[in-house]
């Protein structure tokens, strides 16, 4: 068991200030393989830096060679320096480990490393109940939320205006800014600027501090654990991001982001507000450009801008993107695999395999692709039928058995049923499977078809599919339901009998001659 401990991603997470408990719930990890990790690292003074480029299982042996360091053996740490040396412009904790490494490896000395560094200097701050110096460390948290003032668009033609909601992220280290504007607040426009703004950035952080807004945490209890919504979790778990929402009620867990929301405000929005955006592609545009002059402004108390901080400094330690971006998708629960081999999704059926028919199933959909899932177990992968057609196939032959095994219906049954009804009602099932490419894509359409005679009789249904077939090229369930719902097939049924009676009354009365006709010369209308 020990091997599949997640030692690097571990200490990455630690680095990153997670507790162990976080990074226990967060990535599904068990609390003790946790605790042995940070047991370890901490006996041994190994920090994250000292592992980021060396191989997992290289990681591994160094972590579980059955022998332990002492914590004694470190050079002790003049904190009160440090703690002074912080305030000071530019000077981060990394810049004064690395001058107290230097300094033990020329005195013939065994440094501490970067993270026992680190918490000792958080621990003395604890313990003297002073402020935290600590500086935000590269890469490691993204900060997001929703702008509280809007912009907005005008509608051209009817003079609407629009409101314009603003999505703000920024990375704490360099202060470097994304902003997104959005027509809602809904959960999908909330994921999408969420992959933007890892696309922005060119790379993702270890975590983002989110607030506590529904479309990202479901609940956030002060004991227990956090629920995420589904979908932002897995929109994490893609792009390998721990999501960490903000303590309720403690805005200074994502000041940074608090701070930028404001100056946002200023920069953009004030910028902006003399402007009259008629489409949102206008407003876009000139946020894009309000926000690059935002990131490459000077800093008024440090070198240098956030798009140059950012550059030089934070983005090499951005984890890469993976080689396809997340897509938003939205899941189906509670489907069943019809007698047909399909799943209905918005008019249009899937295939699954066969062995799945009368099954539930869920179906994850997303831009461009629908999935089926038996469980947790994808049984079937389509591309995406556009939303604006219906009455479409997407169909597998793999998915459809050679004989139809799973049901005692077979398209020649069907037939026979058909024409057992009438004439009418066989000529529509004929019709039903000569539109379709495979025959088993006919039986659920056909047998839903055959299976009116049972709500409403076998002669409702055959004079029902007489007037379809007078109106429709294929009638369908719900043509022959909407007539006979409406008693139309009654209505034809009287009508026929009507006409049928007067052409009768017609042909007989031309054979009888009355008096009339003799006495008045003949008229044949007599």
């Amino acid at each position: 068991m020990a091997n599949k401990i997640k030692v690097k991603l571990i200490m990455e997470l630690r680095a990153a200030g997670m507790s162990q408990r976080e990074i226990s719930r967060a990535r599904h990890m068990s609390q003790h393989s946790v605790g042995d990790v940070c047991r370890i690292a901490a006996e041994k003074g190994i920090s994250y830096e000292d592992l980021r480029d060396k191989e997992d299982d290289d990681i591994y042996q160094l972590f579980f060679p059955g022998k332990y360091l002492s914590e004694s053996v470190f050079k002790e740490t003049d904190y009160p320096y440090v703690h002074k040396e912080l305030k000071r412009t530019g000077v981060t904790l990394k810049l004064l480990w690395n001058e107290y490494k230097d300094n033990c490896r020329k005195n013939g000395e065994i440094p501490m490393g970067y993270t026992k560094f680190c918490e000792g200097y958080s621990d003395y701050v604890l313990k003297n109940s002073l402020t935290n110096h600590l500086i935000h460390k590269p890469g490691i948290i993204c900060e997001v939320d929703w702008s509280g003032p809007k912009m907005e668009v005008v509608e051209v033609n009817t003079g609407e205006i629009i409101p314009v909601y603003l999505f703000v992220a920024t990375l704490p280290y360099s202060q470097y800014s994304y902003v997104e504007p959005c027509l809602n607040m809904k959960e999908d426009s909330w994921i999408r600027c969420n992959i933007h703004m890892f696309e922005f950035f060119g790379g993702s952080t270890v975590r983002i501090t989110c607030d506590n807004l529904k479309t990202g945490v479901i609940s956030h209890p002060r004991e227990g654990d956090i629920i995420l919504n589904e979908r932002y979790e897995d929109f994490g778990n893609h792009y390998c991001t721990a999501i960490i929402p903000a303590g309720v009620r403690k805005p200074k867990q994502k000041a940074s982001v608090e701070g930028t929301v404001g100056k946002i405000a200023t920069a953009i929005i004030a910028k902006l507000r003399n402007e009259i955006f008629t489409s949102m592609e206008q407003l876009r545009a000139s946020t894009s450009k309000a926000l690059k002059e935002f990131n490459d402004a000077p800093f008024q108390k440090r070198e240098g801008s956030r798009s140059s901080v950012f550059s030089q400094f934070e983005k090499p330690y951005l984890h890469p993107l993976p080689a396809l971006p997340y897509e938003v998708a939205e899941w189906v629960y509670g489907r069943s695999v019809n007698i047909d081999c399909h799943v209905v999704y918005k008019k249009n059926r899937y295939s699954a395999p066969y062995n799945y028919v009368g099954k539930p199933v869920n179906l994850k959909v997303t831009n461009s692709l629908v999935e089926i899932y038996s469980g947790s177990n994808r049984i079937a992968t389509h591309k995406k039928i556009p939303d604006y057609l219906s009455n479409q196939w997407q169909t597998n032959p793999e998915h459809m058995p050679e004989q139809f095994q799973q049901t005692e219906w077979d398209d020649k049954r069907i037939k026979r049923w058909a024409y057992s009804i009438g004439s009418h009602t066989g000529e529509v099932i004929d019709r039903i499977f000569n539109s379709v490419g495979i025959k088993e894509q006919g039986y659920n359409s056909s047998l839903s078809v055959l299976r009116l005679s049972k709500s409403y009789s076998e002669e409702r249904l055959e004079s029902a599919c007489e007037v379809a077939l007078s109106r429709v090229k294929i009638p369908r369930y719900h043509h022959l339901k909407s007539i006979l719902s409406s008693n139309q097939d009654i209505y034809y049924l009287e009508s026929k009998a009507d006409d049928e009676k007067k052409q009768i009354n017609r042909t007989a009365q031309g054979y009888v001659r009355g008096p009339k006709y003799y006495s008045e010369g003949g008229d044949d209308n007599a």
